[in-house]
């Protein structure tokens, strides 16, 4: 596929996790730096990440966001994969 156009892994919305009877989705938080260092590990050009300051007061998707804070960090170990094996 990458020869076509470039492939973006969805991280937070990869790890999603749907409820039928409230309308009200759950999430892993806790796997987005796992799942976003496998992406970049396997070759994906970029990711997308849902941040939120305070992910429990977020209006959607609040579930399966990472916290701001821990987005700097968590890019600075994406980098560090990525330079690896280019």
């Amino acid at each position: 596929m990458k020869q076509y156009a470039p492939v973006i892994l969805d991280v937070t919305h990869s790890l999603q996790q749907p409820n039928q009877s409230s309308g009200v989705t759950g999430g892993r938080p806790d796997l987005i730096e796992t799942v976003a260092k496998a992406g970049i590990a396997v070759g994906a050009d970029g990711i997308f990440i849902e941040t939120h300051p305070t992910p429990e007061t977020a209006l959607s998707d609040g579930a399966n966001m990472l916290r701001l804070d821990l987005l700097e960090d968590l890019l600075q170990k994406l980098t560090r994969i990525r330079e690896s094996i280019l």
